[in-house]
């Protein structure tokens, strides 16, 4: 898994209500962890260059203290959560993606609040967090947008989704920690997809023996989780073979869970892409929090 284990926890502040969720939950995670907790704010509108009312301050000053003003409001709301965690400040000059894409390079994991409210309560993931779940050098939370000041949930299962890509191996590794610190069962879920190699056996007159395919993929699944119970024997394993659409059946798990992970890129992807779009829905529509895991 990339990333430094030992490095701190990174978190994104922007002034949105996401983002001090966000905060607040990295917290939480820094606390259990004994991780120290960094806040970043980068400067990205000082190249906006609106004029401004004569007599008024430089613009690069007032963009400073706003900046400083975000990030000491989400340093109180960090203490109201977590007093005891080491809380370090970073005002960047960089733009966010170039600023956070940096810290990821030395921290364990980097924590986003998504933004824009959809219906039902769900987020659009913004491009932002597609960037950096697609490039940081560290596994990616992303915090979805609650209504009001609603924490994101605490209780449920960790859930993995594997498809036996490296990038879905690291997302195993990094759920079974997850479940070991938090204590919970994991829930790992394999996802199938044979309408393509149906069609293609009856273009043929052949019948396709599901069963026989569904014991490859459940195989698959075994393959993937071996070695990992042994090495994590307090974690409770649930293993979950489903037939269907990988987002949609991660999505109905994911609504009962408080963490899934996922890794950037599954098998199917096109190549070239860095972020595939099993991921990018579950980034968008997840009522938990969604850790992106990338291979090394």
């Amino acid at each position: 898994m990339a990333g430094n284990t030992a490095g701190p926890i990174v978190v994104g502040v922007d002034g949105s209500s996401s983002a001090v969720q966000a905060a607040r939950w990295a917290a939480a995670e820094a606390a259990q962890r004994n991780r120290t907790l960094r806040l970043v704010h980068a400067l990205d509108d000082l190249g906006l260059g609106y004029p401004l009312p004569s007599g008024t301050d430089d613009v690069a000053v007032m963009f400073g203290r706003r900046g400083q003003r975000l990030l000491h409001e989400a340093r109180d709301a960090v203490r109201e959560v977590a007093p005891d965690v080491s809380v370090e400040v970073e005002l960047s000059e960089r733009r966010t993606v170039e600023a956070l894409q940096a810290e990821s390079e030395t921290a364990s994991l980097l924590v986003l609040g998504t933004t824009g409210i959809r219906p039902l309560g769900r987020a659009l993931v913004g491009s932002v967090s597609v960037a950096l779940a697609a490039h940081a050098n560290c596994p990616v939370a992303l915090i979805r947008a609650h209504a009001g000041d609603e924490a994101p949930p605490v209780d449920g299962p960790v859930v993995v989704g594997v498809d036996g890509s490296p990038a879905g191996d690291a997302a195993v590794a990094l759920a079974f920690d997850e479940a070991s610190w938090r204590g919970v069962p994991l829930v790992a879920v394999h996802v199938w997809d044979d309408s393509l190699l149906a069609a293609l056996v009856e273009e043929h007159r052949m019948k396709l023996e599901r069963s026989a395919v569904e014991e490859h993929e459940r195989e698959l699944l075994a393959q993937r989780l071996a070695g990992w119970a042994e090495k994590y024997p307090d974690v409770e394993v649930r293993r979950l073979v489903q037939r269907g659409r990988a987002a949609d059946e991660l999505l109905s798990v994911a609504d009962r869970a408080q963490l899934i992970v996922v890794g950037s890129r599954g098998r199917g992807g096109l190549a070239g892409m860095l972020l595939g779009s099993t991921s990018q829905t579950l980034m968008s529509y997840a009522l938990c929090p969604v850790v992106v895991a990338r291979a090394a």
